[in-house]
């Protein structure tokens, strides 16, 4: 009996060491499956607010109206490697819904910045509710200047209280947003200003009579000296400012003849590309000049003499000589 009783007692102390083993492997287990199924849901969720968090971003993003820049351009690649970023990181404060259009102009003639901004609204309209005139060397510095969408009229952004250099009351140039209705109902920008300046107050002009009344920003906390960055260097970049035939009388008048109805072009190219993750498009654009009407738009072998006719260099070097001067 002893030894059954021993045999019984340690086959009783075995069942009660495995019984203890076992549940001990249960209970360390549990755990384990218990974080598995944290971690599950962790991740799960943790997916769930990436595609809200991204959905979200997507929706701010969205903006109701469309803006298309447009940059009239000419051998300005070192000042566009520094408009393009400077303004992307600008606007994406914004949640402004813009794509940047850079108008190249390379045919032989003389740069022509309102032809181009014609050409430039021709080609993108329909995709685009507004847009923005926007000159390469002119960087916004303030964010408290805003590229939304123009309601009230046509909003200068650069107005004359702000512009580093320019500060007459009816200069519209450097940055200024229309929406598409507006630049329609005035027929664009003159095509007659072949060479630097007057286009903008032409284009003021057109506006005044339109009855449409330029916007300007408001309560601004910074001047003429640090609202924007002007990146033109005069004595790199000297401005074509030549006057030959009757341009000076011409331009100085408000032109009835020319405008987005009847801007004369090819593209003859469009590029895709970017610059430090800002995605832009270049229209490679051909203009094309009717000397009869313009026929300023060429002007290196002309010089004005005081009567106003125009002659050529060579012949008036030849006179100088004959005359001994």
């Amino acid at each position: 009996m002893e030894i059954v009783w021993k045999n019984i007692k340690f086959k009783y102390i075995f069942a009660c060491i495995l019984i203890t083993f076992i549940i001990s492997c249960l209970i360390s287990i549990a755990p384990m499956s218990i974080d598995e199924c944290k971690c599950e849901v962790i991740t799960q969720s943790n997916q769930y607010n990436h595609k809200q968090h991204n959905n979200a971003v997507k929706v701010y993003k969205k903006s109701l109206h469309r803006l298309a820049i447009l940059v009239p351009f000419r051998d300005r690649f070192e000042e566009l490697l520094i408009f393009a970023p400077h303004i992307k990181q600008f606007l994406d404060k914004q949640n402004i819904d813009y794509h940047i259009f850079v108008l190249n102009q390379i045919d032989r003639f003389r740069f022509n910045r309102a032809s181009l901004i014609n050409v430039g609204f021709l080609e993108v309209n329909k995709e685009f509710d507004y847009i923005a005139i926007h000159d390469v060397d002119l960087l916004p510095i303030n964010d408290e200047l805003l590229y939304s969408f123009p309601n009230k009229g046509p909003f200068h952004v650069s107005s004359p209280e702000l512009h580093p250099r320019y500060h007459y009351s009816t200069f519209v140039g450097g940055i200024l947003l229309i929406k598409r209705e507006h630049f329609i109902q005035v027929n664009g920008m003159s095509n007659k200003y072949w060479g630097w300046g007057l286009e903008d107050d032409e284009f003021y002009v057109r506006l005044k009579e339109a009855g449409l009344t330029v916007i300007r920003p408001q309560n601004i906390s910074t001047g003429t000296h640090n609202t924007f960055k002007h990146i033109h260097d005069r004595n790199h970049r000297k401005r074509d400012m030549i006057k030959c035939y009757n341009q000076r009388e011409v331009t100085r008048k408000r032109d009835r003849q020319t405008g987005l109805n009847n801007v004369s072009y090819k593209i003859l190219g469009t590029i895709s590309m970017t610059i430090e993750n800002t995605p832009l498009t270049v229209l490679n654009i051909s203009l094309m000049c009717d000397k009869m009407i313009t026929p300023w738009c060429e002007c290196d072998k002309v010089t004005v003499s005081k009567d106003g006719k125009s002659k050529e260099k060579k012949k008036v070097i030849n006179n100088k000589s004959a005359t001994g001067l």
